[in-house]
């Protein structure tokens, strides 16, 4: 279904067709859009955004917006793809016929689009709905159902296939978690300009999450109030450098292996507990964010890994413990050489740090829970090469804080797939799935480090006959590291007791 053109196939093409849509309707919306009439609210040009309050949020404005998103790109694959024809229909050429025998004969199923489309693009479609909702100033779970109705709204109007039980999960409930992180990054980015942020700030914000971007610039004043995120604690690094994959064992993998590849990283941890009056009572006060990128054409993104406490509350365990616990949403979208794995899972568990002296910490996560999972082969683009079902899965992730110089990082991540994901070896079905990361980093200078990180993907599967497989591939990763805090992260807390 999805023709490759080199490094921008159909899925790559598509999102960045998102991005720049949403971007270039931000800054050419004219400003006058600011004192536009909301008949739902008797709106007027005094009557503004406050975050504090809830007044001069708006419902109606992402509920015209969605919709408006959805038809311009409806309209540019239609364009683009306008070949793509699927049980002798055009997947995109929709019309009010085609959305009413969606509404009444749809039948609900899990499409074959390519992994990419499935698991990436879609997600990366949802948090453009939550983006509209949350930056007009609606809350996280009034985001979320917005989220789920645009998905909605997209698998019954925007194409021609049956609509999609996968796309619908990974677009209205993934997409909200990637829609929360990205429109939390993007207004700590405008909260920390001191004041009111400058271009450069509203750019990039922008770029972080468009629908964000969108808004401010639409609305001007009404949606100007920025998102009070109460400063929580915050970690993050931004790296790039070189991978040598010392060992890969996969023979029915058919992207390219390359040897050595170029990578980029970054990763943020938000609200880290440990702050005296920092509390936890919204979804998303304390998440982690990480993305990954490679250059292979054919296999740019090695991983998206998202998880964030939706409900929970902080805890203390005498001086030297602090930590949050809950009920925890999660996304992860795994591709190296061996195998493709992407989740979107609720999961408790808890997030701690432990003062081991005055300059060293631990920090800890540990999740455990069920998500619904697809997973396969690295295929050919376009080949349906996975399978879903759900399945639990866990996360254990460490970080040794040694003063202002060294950190030790370890992550690992288990998914339970023994008779729930068929497709494996020689028709064997996958058992399980492992992905381990362990990395230390040195600041040399300020803001400047170098890091050292060791990857460890393993595939087990059971052939039909036979003792298990395993599959794996081993990567040495050497990065530059530019670090966003001078300490880590790490804060001591006993001494805001004093």
């Amino acid at each position: 279904m999805d023709r490759g053109v080199g490094m921008l196939n159909r899925p790559h093409i598509t999102i960045i067709a998102a991005l720049l849509l949403a971007l270039a309707a931000a800054w050419a919306a004219p400003v006058c859009a600011q004192n536009a009439a909301t008949p739902d609210e008797g709106y007027t040009k005094d009557l503004r955004l406050s975050w504090e309050t809830g007044e001069g949020k708006s419902r109606l404005v992402p509920a015209l917006e969605i919709p408006a998103f959805i038809l311009l790109l409806n309209g540019f694959d239609r364009a683009v793809f306008s070949d793509e024809v699927k049980d002798g229909r055009k997947v995109y050429n929709t019309s009010l016929s085609t959305f009413y025998d969606q509404l009444t004969d749809g039948h609900w199923a899990n499409d074959d689009d390519s992994f990419e489309v499935n698991q990436f693009g879609h997600p990366y479609q949802g948090s453009v709905y939550h983006g509209f909702a949350r930056s007009a100033g609606l809350s996280y779970w009034e985001s979320l159902l917005y989220t789920n109705a645009g998905s909605f709204l997209w698998e019954t109007a925007g194409e021609t296939t049956h609509p999609s039980v996968n796309d619908q999960v990974a677009s209205g409930v993934g997409g909200s978690f990637i829609g929360e992180a990205l429109f939390r990054m993007a207004s700590l980015v405008l909260e920390r300009g001191e004041g009111r942020p400058g271009v450069f700030r509203e750019l990039c914000a922008a770029v972080v999450s468009p629908p964000t971007g969108f808004n401010r610039h639409a609305f001007g004043e009404r949606f100007g109030d920025l998102f009070p995120s109460h400063d929580p604690i915050t970690s993050w690094q931004f790296q790039i450098g070189a991978s040598w994959n010392a060992r890969l064992e996969e023979p029915l993998s058919h992207s390219p292996f390359q040897r050595c590849e170029a990578v980029a990283v970054f990763a943020m941890s938000y609200g880290l507990p440990g702050k005296e009056g920092y509390s936890f009572s919204r979804p998303f006060d304390y998440f982690h964010f990480e993305y990954a990128a490679l250059g292979n054409k054919d296999n740019p993104i090695d991983n998206v890994m998202i998880h964030g406490l939706l409900l929970g509350k902080d805890y203390n365990l005498g001086r030297n413990v602090r930590g949050i616990w809950g009920l925890y949403g999660g996304y992860d979208y795994i591709s190296p050489h061996v195998f493709r794995v992407s989740s979107t899972s609720v999961s408790f568990g808890t997030t701690c740090r432990i003062r081991l002296s005055e300059k060293n910490e631990l920090q800890g996560t540990l999740l455990g829970g069920a998500g619904f999972i697809a997973a396969g082969n690295i295929g050919k683009v376009g080949d349906r090469d996975y399978d879903y079902g759900l399945a639990p899965q866990g996360l254990l992730r460490l970080r040794l804080v040694l003063g202002e110089r060294v950190q030790l990082d370890l992550t690992g991540r288990s998914f339970y797939l023994d008779g729930i994901v068929k497709r494996g070896i020689e028709g064997g079905r996958d058992v399980n799935r492992h992905h381990l990361d362990a990395g230390v980093t040195v600041r040399l200078k300020g803001s400047h480090g170098v890091s050292v990180q060791y990857t460890v993907s393993t595939r087990d599967v059971r052939p039909p006959e036979g003792p298990e497989i395993d599959k794996r591939r081993r990567t040495v990763k050497i990065l530059y590291t530019f670090l966003g805090s001078r300490n880590f992260g790490a804060v001591d807390w006993r001494d805001q007791e004093r």
